[in-house]
């Protein structure tokens, strides 16, 4: 049988005629640059040796002279691979030894850091990283020699062993957890083929040093089973949970797909026995055996005259060739990759097998809701058109669904024995990072099945992303795939992407480490001084110990004595650096993180999600925030579309009120609070109207009254008829488009009647579709090559013949449909500006008007608009269109470029049908939680890939903007650095600035928020020029002074950018937050990430710091936790260096009377438990409980939370004041004793003394403990019963065991000194003396400073208690009022008050900067949690349908009928400063009507001009009220 040429006049929905947009994206000004150190290692390992195959060998159905190589891929020649399947390994990819010389990453993932033969080793030598423990153990190692006078080296060593063990614990614990996650991915199951020839990894050679680390961890595992097994039950004894995991059956197998339009066959082939491990399972019938029939033949269910062959479509054994219907045009030859003539041993099979195991250049099958093991290019699919469906949230946080294809050249490889028939190479770009982009080539012999003795053709298809499953993805709504792996383990997309998150160091920590110095500068002085006074006093020979002494360590040699005393002296004042800070800051740290998670006001039911520390060192950093930068969809937005309003042939309808409305009403005077009320009084009235309206003309059995957003009676009336026949078609033809024009995927749900939900690839999708079937035209599911639709009743079938799909560049999508009459159809929707462009010229005057004022008013209620579209095409035109498109379809180089220019040749002179606007609503609380940062003095910069309006809409709406503040729109138009230097010159001088660096480093002290009189608008264009190193500085100068930044169509990187500017620039704190992918790089870039863990992927919340549910906890976790966590750790750490040195320096008072030798005045053991026990939990517990005021007051007065921004609570003048007051008290701690014991003696009852060191070492160590327990009680605000009961205790302790360790005979010396000290009056009254002598500077300096200069929460504090925060117990609210908002007004007072008269503007209100948007967030940018017009995400359609009445409709019916949210709209859009509209960065409906097709005429440029105001004020239109309505004002 001869190869066929390309012919194709099908109408037959085919993959190859969707435009592959859904996964293209721009590239980025640093892509190459991404994850450049994990691709530096890549290209070292895999394939750098090999030769490029040169292109010219592409023949068939690649063009001559075409490059495959990629141009995302930039690193082709270093890393792309050869894969060969059922091909021996050719020369050139053997080295001289003859192994192959590719050598590919295994697919087992390894988070965790340690593994059992490595964790002591490694573990120690992370540990000993931190300078303070190579501190510690040098001092350990000092004591070992008795030279040094350590009394007990032993003893010594156990606090760093405590806190190297604890450490250890800590690490093991979560390093377990994530081996564990990673036992668990990398034994999940998977069906791979099995006894299989996989020339390309058959070769590969173990080491010996990984078969030794598999064989202890086979050891470790096989004890680990042996423990577990004796608790298992009896009956699962013997098998671990991976061997039960692998008996279990896959319950996909046994249901039922609940898609419309599919049934589902049986996995197992008719000859498949029933013992049988492998499985060949196909979702259509077999040859039984015994049957005849070809081997590479399948029957199509429904089609048995037709049978599908390797060559692809050939005529059934009952009809000749050349009797085919002459209606049916050929197909095109795809060829395939099976050689039918090829003699197979027909042993593999597909079986269950481990993730780990699977190896580049694998067959694997996949099943519905499985995660995909590798990346893996697609074979074939159980659906007929190769389609298959996988959702990315694990890769860009998108739950959308994406469409992926199979090769046209392998959709007949169904079985086990297909696979090895096959006989292919894949000629594959290396990894690299780029989610979006992929490049390969298959090439393969192609065998006439007709004539096994014909010449071979080489042929060749290219593979893209969209015929590519990544790692990570979920098989969804597709009953199974069959692929071959490409990329493993760390070669894989997602781990490429998946860098190692920054390491973040709290401020303090940092600053902590200059504290240490501090002290090691004075320890190092204090030993100094130790070894001279030693050296020189043991030089002398006029002094007692020449009689007593038998001469010292360094026979009596002045510098050797010192040498060795200095040393010793480091030993005996070694707690100056206290080894036990550290492990109290992990402590502490930990304890805050497990009261964050516990904290229930901060726990989001909905998804069962508490807020969730990831990070549990930076909390205090947490306290210090001064800015916030913020995503917008998804963050500040919940990213839930609602169809809320449409006009159609001139007409609006629906009913809403946005809280972008309600903002413009506030600012106008307007009591919201009645008028919210009011209109929504209304729209439940109108909902009741409009759900009888659609039960009364068709009894839809889809509509689900809880789910209806489109409020719109009057648009039902209309659908009946009541305004007119005309305005009917028009309302028919509205709907028809939008339940024809998309890519969703039908799902249903049984029940009667069964309900109908769409998978769409964005949530406005979604929305459209849902709201045509609300309204009687549902999309019931798709058939072959078509749609079917129940409209009002009856269905219909309609056959979609191509689909051109929505990206960031066209900003529109458009399906060509063939009606049931015959007609062909173009219907397109997209942004405004964009289908303005494209509509017939001079056509529709009067209907474009109306429609762009329409759009406008929807916009300025912060809705998302949308144009719809239509267009006629006779059958010659589309013919010839289609060939052009499926050239550029099959191109392998510049591919999208080429669909691009086909579907703009064809998406022209467009008629008009009309707008939809869709609402993406605010997360609850958002502006109440924006305000409360502001008044805290938090600055907050939203960066968004949304357009200008956009970010203004939801600036207003969320209180970023009001009326009061001059929008400063930076735009550069000629993209050159010089203009953007220049413009940002004349905006300094507004603030009379210049740009300097004296006025940055002004800025850097200056932590005042700026007035709101000023915000500033930039998009990514111009935002790329101003962060340029030559005018940066301006830049951030500029946005100093302005109260908001809203940086709009920005890229991650960009993102990153702004915060890093600030964050360097500025010297201060930084938070980002956001809820994808997108999002990781400014999260990570931040001092502190946040990622909320919405409804949409979690790869923001897996690269955060913490984690939140909704945007409203980051005021809790900000100004209640941050600000309890940075007070409590500044206040934790200076008492600890406080207590510490009055421990120190009582030792070294001591040493002056003892010539410092280094002798202890104290019995060791006091030594050791002085910070282990007597000392440790009284600050422990004020670092984790303190609280100066309750979580409801820090959030009703949230200008407490400055002193954080201002970083206040921990400064160095606060740390030398607690160190002199320690200074201070050692003092009065030693010498009270010492002038107790200098005059006198004092004797027990039995004539013993306790003038001895050891004696008098309890009355100093006693002293120093009380004194310290007592101050840190001082400077906690917080008295409760647990820390009164913990600061008793540890005191207590001091007296316990002293009794009980000098009851005994082991403490030698020591032995009974409790009875005799504690007997002694003199030691209570020198204990009391010297307490209260200690303790009363601090007391004194505490009473004067609240009561004569007291701070903000002495003050606060003070209110408390005289009960005027008392109304806080009574409110639940979560956001609780400002004591300033409870006054003694009345609820009528504070309602005159608000409600001020609509008339109470006047002229200098005119002239008040309004700044709303003009027309709705259409656009789409590269942002992929921006989803903006129809869709934004990046997916393929696997098919999509549309169907259209004829005709466009130019006239408009009469606006009589009440209208109260169109009426309620035009009221606040009365008021536009002239000067809003004019600017050209806004497109108004002046704009868009004067904007005619220059792509229906191409010689015609767009006309601009100025903008123009609205034209139609209040009095100029009859007030209109509804039917139901009581005549109040409106």
């Amino acid at each position: 049988m001869a190869i066929q040429p390309y012919q194709e006049d099908s109408e037959v929905s085919s993959p190859m005629k969707r435009i592959r947009w859904a996964t293209h994206r721009a590239k980025g000004t640093k892509g190459d640059q991404k994850r450049q150190s994990l691709l530096d290692r890549l290209h070292k390992r895999t394939g750098s040796n090999e030769k490029k195959r040169e292109s010219s060998g592409m023949e068939s159905s690649i063009p001559e002279g075409e490059d495959t190589s990629s141009e995302e891929g930039g690193d082709w020649s270093d890393t792309s691979r050869r894969i060969f399947f059922n091909r021996s390994l050719p020369p050139d990819a053997r080295d001289e030894d003859g192994y192959p010389k590719a050598h590919y990453a295994r697919n087992k993932i390894r988070t965790s850091k340690y593994t059992p033969l490595s964790f002591i080793p490694k573990n120690l030598w992370f540990q000993f990283h931190n300078i303070a423990n190579i501190y510690f153990l040098f001092i350990i190692i000092l004591g070992i020699f008795s030279i040094f006078g350590a009394s007990n080296p032993a003893m010594n060593a156990v606090p760093l062993i405590v806190i190297l063990t604890i450490t250890a614990l800590k690490d093991a614990i979560e390093d377990w957890r994530r081996t564990n996650l990673d036992n668990e991915l990398n034994n999940a199951p998977v069906h791979r083929l099995m006894d299989f020839n996989n020339v390309n990894t058959a070769e590969d050679r173990i080491s010996l040093w990984r078969k030794f680390k598999k064989a202890n961890t086979r050891l470790i595992t096989w004890i680990w089973a042996s423990w577990k097994a004796r608790k298992a039950p009896k009956g699962e004894k013997g098998k671990g949970w991976r061997e039960r995991a692998m008996d279990e059956s896959r319950p996909s197998i046994e249901t039922r797909r609940a898609s419309v339009m599919s049934r589902r066959a049986s996995y197992l082939s008719a000859d498949s026995e029933p013992g049988e491990d492998g499985i060949q399972m196909t979702p259509v019938p077999s040859p039984l055996p015994g049957q005849k029939g070809p081997d590479d033949a399948l029957d199509i269910e429904g089609h048995p005259q037709t049978t599908v062959t390797f060559e692809g479509i050939r005529p059934g054994p009952n009809k000749q060739a050349g009797a085919a219907d002459s209606k049916s045009p050929p197909k095109k030859f795809y060829g395939s990759i099976i050689d039918p003539f090829k003699q197979i041993p027909d042993q593999a099979r597909f079986k269950k097998d481990f993730w780990k195991n699977v190896q580049v250049g694998d067959f694997v099958r996949l099943y519905n809701d499985e995660e995909i093991p590798a990346d893996v290019v697609v074979l074939s699919t159980s659906e007929s058109d190769g389609a298959c469906y996988v959702e990315t949230k694990n890769l860009d946080g998108e739950t959308n669904l994406k469409v992926r294809q199979a090769l046209q050249c392998s959709r007949t490889v169904r079985h086990a024995r297909h696979c090895e028939r096959s006989e292919f190479v894949i000629e594959s770009e290396g990894p690299h990072a780029n989610l979006y982009s992929y490049s390969g080539v298959i090439r393969w012999d192609q065998r006439d099945p007709s004539d096994p003795d014909a010449p071979r053709v080489e042929m060749a298809e290219p593979i893209t992303i969209n015929n590519l499953l990544l790692r990570g993805c979920n098989l969804r709504n597709t009953e199974w795939v069959l692929g071959v792996v490409i990329f493993t383990g760390d070669e894989t997309k997602i781990m490429v992407n998946s860098g190692i998150t920054p390491s973040k160091r709290a401020k303090i920590s940092k600053d902590l480490n200059w504290n240490v110095i501090y002290n090691f500068v004075i320890l190092s002085f204090m030993c100094l001084i130790s070894g001279i006074v030693q050296g020189v006093y043991w030089g002398k020979s006029d002094t007692s110990h020449a009689l007593f002494e038998f001469g010292s360590y360094g026979n009596n040699v002045p510098a050797v004595d010192g040498f060795i005393t200095f040393w010793a002296a480091v030993i005996l004042f070694q707690n100056l650096v206290p080894v036990s800070l550290y492990i109290t800051l992990e402590i502490i740290r930990t304890l805050q993180a497990v009261f964050i998670y516990s904290d229930v006001l901060m726990y989001y039911e909905k998804i069962d999600y508490p807020c969730t520390p990831k990070s549990w060192n930076i909390s205090d950093d947490v306290g210090q925030i001064e800015y916030i930068f913020s995503d917008k969809t998804g963050t500040l937005t919940q990213n839930v579309m609602e169809f809320k309003k449409a006009t159609v042939n001139g007409v609006p309808y629906g009913e809403a009120y946005t809280e972008a409305q309600a903002g413009m009403q506030r600012r106008l005077g307007i009591n919201v609070e009645e008028e919210s009320a009011r209109a929504h009084a209304q729209i439940a009235r109108d909902r009741v109207r409009m759900i009888e309206g659609i039960r009364k003309m068709h009894d839809n059995p889809y509509l689900r009254d809880e789910d209806l957003t489109f409020v719109a009676p009057d648009y039902i009336a209309d659908l009946s008829g009541e305004s007119g026949e005309e305005q009917r078609l028009a309302n028919e033809q509205f709907m028809l488009a939008l339940a024809l024009c998309h890519t969703v995927i039908t799902e249903r749900t049984p029940g009667d009647p069964p309900k109908i939900e769409f998978k769409a690839q964005s949530p406005d999708e979604a929305a459209l579709v849902a709201t045509a079937r609300d309204v009687g035209f549902t999309v019931l599911g798709r058939s072959q090559d078509g749609i079917i639709l129940n409209i009002l009743g009856q269905e219909r079938q309609y056959t979609v013949l191509n689909t051109l799909e929505f990206n960031s560049t066209r900003k529109r999508m458009s399906a060509i449909m063939r009606m049931p009459d015959g007609k062909i159809m173009l219907f397109c929707k997209g942004a405004d500006s964009i289908i303005y462009g494209r509509l017939k010229k001079g056509e529709q005057p009067e209907l474009r008007r109306a429609t762009a004022e329409h759009l406008e008013m929807f916009a300025r209620e912060g809705l998302r608009t949308l144009c719809i579209a239509q267009r006629e095409l006779s059958e010659e035109e589309y013919q010839e269109w289609n060939k052009q498109h499926d050239l550029a379809a099959s191109a392998v180089t510049n591919r999208e470029e080429r669909l691009e220019e086909v579907a703009d040749s064809i998406e022209r002179e467009l008629f008009l049908l009309g707008g939809t606007a869709i609402e993406d609503r605010l997360q609850d609380g958002v502006p109440d939680a924006i305000s409360l940062l502001g008044k805290a003095g938090i600055k907050l910069w939203v960066l968004t890939g949304d357009k200008v309006e956009t970010a203004i809409n939801i600036g207003f709406s969320c209180n970023l903007l009001d009326n009061d503040m001059d929008l400063i729109v930076f735009k550069v138009e000629d993209e050159s650095i010089a203009t953007a230097e220049a413009e940002l010159d004349k905006h300094l001088k507004t603030f009379g600035m210049a740009g300097s660096e004296e006025e940055l480093k002004a800025a850097q002290s200056n932590h005042e928020p700026p007035d709101p009189t000023h915000a500033i608008i930039i998009d990514g264009d111009s935002l790329k020029l101003v962060l340029d190193e030559s005018i940066k500085r301006k830049f951030l100068l500029l946005c100093k002074q302005c109260r908001s930044v809203l940086c709009c169509r920005v890229s991650p990187s960009q993102k990153a950018a702004v915060v890093q500017m600030v964050k360097t620039g500025l010297d201060c704190l930084t938070l980002s937050i956001g809820d994808g992918a997108n999002d990781v790089a400014m999260i990570q870039e931040a001092h502190v990430g946040v990622g909320i863990a919405g409804e949409e992927g979690r790869q923001a919340v897996m690269s955060s710091d913490y984690a939140i549910g909704q945007f409203r906890f980051l005021t809790r976790l900000i100004l209640v936790h941050g600000r309890w966590s940075y007070r409590r750790l500044a206040e934790c750490i200076a008492n600890f260096f406080y207590k510490n040195l009055v421990w120190t320096f009582s030792l070294f008072w001591y040493n002056i009377y003892d010539s410092f030798d280094c002798s202890y005045i104290f019995d060791y053991t006091y030594v050791v438990l002085f910070n282990l026990a007597f000392t440790s939990l009284p600050v422990i517990l004020m670092g984790v409980l303190d609280q100066d005021v309750s979580d409801k007051v820090s959030l009703a007065v949230p200008q407490l939370y400055r002193r954080g921004i201002e970083r206040k609570e921990w400064t160095q003048p606060k740390f030398w004041m607690y160190m002199l007051d320690g200074v201070y008290q050692s003092i009065i701690t030693f010498f009270m004793v010492y002038l107790l014991f200098s005059p006198a003696t004092f004797n027990s009852e039995n004539g013993l003394g306790i003038d001895d060191t050891k004696r008098m070492g309890v009355f100093v160590a006693t002293i120093a403990v009380l004194v310290a327990n007592l101050y840190i009680l001082f400077n906690t605000y917080r008295w409760d019963w647990l820390m009164l009961l913990i600061v008793s205790i540890s005191t207590l302790l001091t007296w316990f065991w002293t009794g009980v360790y000098t009851s005994t005979t082991g403490s030698t010396t020591f032995y009974k000194a409790a009875p005799q000290v504690y007997g002694s009056l003199a030691f209570w009254a020198t204990l009391l003396m010297a307490t209260i002598a200690c303790l009363l500077p601090r007391f004194t300096v505490k009473s004067i400073q609240k009561i004569y200069f007291p701070r903000d929460v002495d003050i606060i504090r003070e209110q408390v208690k005289q009960g005027k925060f008392d109304y806080l117990n009574e409110t639940d609210a979560f956001i609780p009022p400002p004591p300033e908002k409870v006054s003694s007004l009345s609820s009528s007072d504070v309602s005159k008050l608000a409600k001020r008269p609509n008339d109470t503007a006047t002229v200098d209100e005119d002239m008040r900067p309004i700044y709303p948007p003009s027309v709705a967030p259409t656009a789409t940018t590269h942002n992929p949690r921006s989803q903006n017009g129809s869709n934004s995400t990046d997916y393929t359609l696997r098919r999509s349908v549309d169907g259209a009445l004829e005709g466009a409709f130019p006239h408009r019916i009469s606006m009589d009928r009440p209208r109260p949210s169109y009426e309620r709209a035009r009221v606040s859009m009365d008021r536009v400063r002239p000067s809003f509209e004019a600017s050209n960065d806004f497109t108004s409906a002046a704009l868009l009507t004067r904007l005619e097709s220059s792509h229906s005429q191409p010689g015609q440029s767009v006309h601009t001009g100025q903008l123009s105001r609205l034209r139609h004020a209040l009095s100029s239109r009859r007030p209109t009220v509804s039917r139901e309505e009581e005549p109040e004002s409106l």
